[in-house]
């Protein structure tokens, strides 16, 4: 049971979450009673939380070394030998190809170009592409927009730059909030990344800031504008920016008061201010969006 416990924490379901954003366009489209739409979006998010694990196995093997020196990260099944890396090798083909069978046979060859793409960036983000500061937290931010490239394929749902640009800029944000904890443990003696050299607390924390202060205008201006106004038929989507600004807020609370910016996906998870702020944007969203006439 142990052992089944050790594959089940290799995989970093809890990461999934992540894979959420492949359903933006089902909901931004108008598609929550396209039941295709609904069954290709599933699969979709299904074949993408395999790919994921895929990449995170690999991760873990090939960051054994750095990982033991991680005061979180050497719990890790590899790093803290209760998997051996000869397992976590045939873990790894068993999940490649299930992500490729279940691809093939579920999804679209559009969507598996970008399937295909998302795992190539991450092949090479791991072997070396993490090691390159800016080069580092672009490419996870691209792996997030290609997820909602997918999503608008299952959907058929055309993608709105808005969506793909604000995407980019959260992604951005959240990856240098991860770096800003990567650089205190490495201030406590922890080796943590390569590509620490180039950044910087002040670099940073003002990164964040900047990234912050647009993500917030860009929202803005997507609520206001004539085009999207047009589309969705509500001038009232500006009051959900409210919550865009407490939720941004209240991350970066977390990450420069409480010091606890390590993984995004459990502050979401363990956080109950965040939580509320999300679910009270999407129901909001969900009334203006769906039923103008009676917010």
């Amino acid at each position: 049971m142990k052992k089944i416990n050790d594959y089940i924490h290799l995989m970093r379901p809890h990461q999934y979450v992540k894979n959420g954003f492949v359903w933006l366009p089902l909901f931004f489209g108008y598609q929550l009673q396209n039941h295709q739409a609904i069954l290709n979006t599933f699969f979709t998010f299904l074949i993408f939380c395999i790919a994921a694990s895929n990449i995170y196995v690999f991760n873990d093997i090939k960051d054994v070394n750095e990982d033991r020196q991680h005061p979180v990260k050497r719990f890790r099944p590899v790093a803290s030998g209760n998997i051996k890396k000869k397992e976590a090798w045939t873990f790894f083909c068993v999940l490649f190809v299930l992500t490729l069978s279940l691809g093939l046979f579920l999804l679209p060859l559009t969507i598996i170009s970008i399937l295909a793409g998302y795992l190539v960036l991450n092949i090479f983000y791991t072997n070396g592409l993490k090691h390159i500061a800016i080069i580092d937290i672009v490419c996870i931010a691209t792996g997030f927009v290609l997820r909602v490239i997918a999503g608008g394929k299952a959907a058929s749902v055309q993608i709105s730059p808005w969506i793909v640009i604000m995407t980019f800029l959260l992604a951005l944000f959240l990856a240098l909030a991860k770096r800003r904890d990567d650089l205190l443990l490495s201030d406590k003696g922890h080796n943590t990344r390569k590509s620490l050299d180039g950044y910087n607390l002040e670099f940073v924390s003002q990164a964040m800031g900047v990234m912050a202060s647009v993500i917030i205008v860009s929202y803005i201006l997507y609520t206001v504008s004539p085009e999207i106004i047009a589309k969705h038929g509500t001038q009232r989507l500006y009051l959900t920016s409210f919550w865009v600004i407490v939720g941004l807020l209240r991350y970066m609370q977390l990450t420069f008061v409480e010091i606890r910016s390590g993984s995004p996906t459990l502050i979401l998870l363990k956080d109950l201010v965040l939580q509320g702020v999300v679910l009270l944007w999407l129901l909001s969203l969900y009334l203006l969006l769906y039923h103008p006439f009676q917010f």
